[in-house]
């Protein structure tokens, strides 16, 4: 099965089979979009995890989480606020 003749050019969508990375066709670099909903969760989630590592270090004591646990939540809005701005402005330039 290493003959070009067995190579399946609808499974791949190549003519001929690639050799190695430079071998594959040019594609438009840029950005990509960014998915707002997993970029929400990722900096509410890495505030999690900065607030239990804190309680843990017994760097703040839990009568004070009352305060501390809101502020993942705000700062995963405000990262999603800002990506769909940011978003839907740099499309419009283009």
């Amino acid at each position: 099965m290493s003959d070009s003749s067995s190579y399946d050019t609808d499974l791949y969508g190549y003519d001929e089979p690639m050799v190695g990375p430079l071998d594959a066709p040019d594609k438009p670099s840029g950005f990509h979009p960014v998915n707002v909903g997993h970029l929400v969760m990722g900096v509410a989630f890495a505030g999690m995890v900065l607030v239990w590592a804190l309680v843990q270090g017994d760097v703040v004591e839990t009568s004070e989480l009352n305060w501390l646990m809101p502020i993942p939540w705000l700062a995963a809005g405000a990262a999603g606020l800002a990506a769909t701005v940011w978003g839907t402005r740099r499309s419009s330039h283009q």
